[in-house]
């Protein structure tokens, strides 16, 4: 069968920056998270496995949504991250990199296992080698992948490449390993100023390649951006291995 892409009608997802805490910077995050855990068809799986675990917004919401499981395997680059992880009998952390294709072997012991990632395979530096690996440790994924149509308008103003993958070319590298559906999912966020904004963009962990812009050049995009808004946009994926 071949891939399919799903269209969302009325897909701008629209959040005010100050309907959360000051300190909360992960708002987008934590919404994605909830998308992709309410996309989950069955109330019990035997493994699961959440690729890029972060402090658990996964694991918080299956339990939200009453989804139980035999066994979570929790798997982040960061110590600090894991350690704010639920734990529990049926959980087990790995603080491993998914760049790593010697990590895997541990996690694929259950070929039953349902994968998960929300939020972290824009990350990944080989998706080839990434996803090869993720489509041997279960049976069916469901991935959301920040895309670089994130921060659009402020990259075109900043004249910078996004850091992180197009929607077009995860699409291509996942149906090399993947029989998949996608959808593609845009949402804004609103601020009162730009100085909140990228205050925002430096300590969400969504990078809007602010790294490559100098202090002047920063100065200036702060002047110059038309939007009362950040764009961001999110490739939803269920896909079983080919």
């Amino acid at each position: 069968m071949p891939n399919k892409v799903k269209k969302q009608p009325h897909a701008v997802k629209g959040f005010s920056r100050f309907a959360h805490t000051y300190e909360q910077y992960n708002m987008i995050q934590a919404e994605v998270a909830k998308q992709l855990v309410g996309r989950l068809e069955e109330k019990r799986y035997s493994t699961i496995i959440d690729i890029g675990c972060g402090s658990g917004a996964v694991i918080k919401n299956l339990e939200n949504c009453s989804i139980e499981f035999d066994h979570f395997i929790a798997v982040d680059l960061s110590e600090e991250m894991l350690s704010l992880h639920p734990a529990g009998t049926k959980i087990k952390q790995y603080c491993i990199d998914f760049n790593s294709h010697e990590s895997f072997a541990k996690l694929c012991s259950d070929k039953e296992a349902l994968v998960l990632s929300s939020s972290a395979l824009q990350w990944s530096t080989d998706l080839d080698i990434t996803l090869s690996w993720l489509a041997k440790c279960g049976k069916k994924a469901h991935f959301a992948i920040f895309t670089s149509g994130t921060f659009k308008t402020l990259h075109e103003c900043a004249g910078i490449r996004s850091p992180i993958y197009s929607d077009k070319e995860l699409k291509k590298v996942i149906s090399n390993y993947y029989e998949a559906t996608f959808m593609l999912q845009s949402y804004q966020l609103t601020f009162p100023n730009t100085k909140e904004m990228f205050r925002y963009i430096q300590k969400s962990g969504v990078s809007g390649g602010e790294r490559q812009l100098g202090y002047k050049k920063m100065k200036r995009l702060m002047e110059e951006y038309p939007l009362d808004y950040l764009e961001f946009e999110v490739l939803f994926v269920e896909a079983k291995p080919l």
